[in-house]
């Protein structure tokens, strides 16, 4: 089996060296020796991790997809435009397609899955999720004889890192992404992980496979971290709950919900007790019933492994021209996030004025909604009293009009923060 890389970097270096290391045993397995051909890279020269020795690189990436020799093409450079371009040519000229590529995934899947097909070649993407954890081949096959009731997961290792921080040190939002842009975890530019279009690219792909259905990251509701404070977490932990950053899709009687955001999570759930860059989802199935899948989401070598499954799999021909799982699609309703049934997370900043509670209150029951909780904190140095709120289940349209009562109060100091509890039961 021939194989071409397009990109060296951190992923695909990854990928030559596990293939180097592990060629023995993956030959045992498959019954093939895999060669690596050729390389597209940017800069020949540049120093990498991995021994290029046997490797022909070329600046050119699609000397890669023309090359005539190629069975399979590891598509590792990201990004839509060029990955686009790299990946219809190889699929035209027949070649098998193996990519880590969650965002072209996310808004592009669609059609380059149904060029696959025509093509008869495969397309897979199991690195494009969650890294090194094998989650698509869980929902594709493993699960294969269940209906998904739900996935739910963290998989963002940048967030669930500051996040965790946050809660472990005390330590503001800013400090602590600035301290992961210095680790590496975040990007210079990091709203595609902290603003949740990452995870929100991800679960599009999740949904489609647990469901059934297309890809559709333009319907998944996204909220990001960036406004979650540690009083928010001081009250989250109180209250028994630690705060994630979430993916959710979740089956309900009149559709589907797609939809990523913080989330107050119990801590008797073991997704609570994911920290760091680790990633975990958590599926819940009709036959098996509830499944954690829980492992690095990044790296190199941990993102490498999936790659190589993936490889092994078209060598043992163990893929089909099923459609993200599915020989048949199902039109499903994505349900509009104002319609989202959940419990709530409020924080309120009021005034210490006498029967200032019971206004607070008062906007609630006008509401008809019932409070589960309620902790009012110290009195600040401005005399304001500083409340945390929890709800029953409410729509996510009642309780932003519980918000924009409460705000238009002559007590209201600041925004109503709002954060979705999830039960995950």
């Amino acid at each position: 089996m021939k194989v071409g890389i397009l990109g060296l970097g951190t992923v695909g270096g990854g990928v030559v060296n596990v293939l180097q290391k592990n060629s023995e045993s993956i030959q045992r397995r498959t019954g093939v020796k895999i060669e690596l051909v050729i390389a597209g890279v940017r800069n020949k020269t540049k120093k990498r991790i991995c021994d290029t020795s046997d490797i022909k690189l070329t600046e050119d990436p699609f000397e890669v997809v023309n090359h005539p020799d190629i069975d399979v093409v590891l598509e590792l450079i990201g990004g839509f435009g060029l990955a686009k371009e790299l990946i219809e040519t190889a699929i035209n000229n027949g070649k098998h397609i193996i990519t880590a590529n969650k965002a072209l995934i996310g808004n592009h899947g669609n059609e380059l899955i149904k060029l696959a097909n025509k093509k008869e070649v495969r397309f897979l993407f199991e690195a494009s999720v969650a890294g090194g954890i094998p989650i698509i081949k869980a929902l594709e096959q493993g699960l294969s004889a269940n209906n998904i009731e739900s996935v739910a997961g963290i998989i963002n290792g940048t967030g669930n890192f500051i996040l965790t921080d946050m809660k472990e040190k005390g330590r503001d939002f800013d400090d602590v992404l600035k301290e992961a842009q210095a680790l590496g975890y975040a990007e210079e530019d990091p709203t595609f992980d902290i603003e949740g279009i990452d995870a929100a690219h991800k679960l599009s792909i999740l949904a489609a496979i647990a469901f059934g259905t297309k890809i559709q990251f333009d319907k998944v509701y996204t909220k990001g971290i960036s406004d979650i404070t540690t009083e928010d977490i001081l009250h989250a932990t109180e209250l028994g709950y630690t705060i994630k950053h979430l993916g959710i899709a979740k089956r309900v009687e009149n559709g589907i919900e797609l939809r990523v955001h913080p989330t107050l999570v119990s801590n008797k759930q073991l997704i609570a007790q994911v920290d760091g860059v680790m990633n975990a989802v958590m599926v819940k199935s009709d036959a098996l019933g509830t499944s954690l899948y829980y492992g690095p989401g990044a790296g190199d070598e941990a993102t490498a492994s999936a790659v190589i499954a993936d490889l092994n799999d078209i060598i043992n021909n163990q893929t089909s021209n099923h459609t993200l799982g599915w020989k048949s699609q199902q039109k499903i309703n994505v349900i509009d996030n104002d319609s989202i049934n959940s419990e709530f997370f409020l924080r309120l900043l009021v005034s210490d004025v006498k029967g200032v509670l019971s206004k607070v209150t008062g906007i609630f029951n006008d509401h008809n909604v019932s409070i589960e909780a309620l902790i009012q904190k110290q009195v600040d140095e401005n005399k304001n009293a500083h409340i945390a709120i929890t709800t029953d289940r409410v729509s996510t349209k009642t309780v932003m009009s519980i918000k924009a009562a409460i705000e238009a109060r002559e007590f209201n100091q600041a925004d109503v923060q709002i954060i979705h509890i999830e039960l995950l039961d």
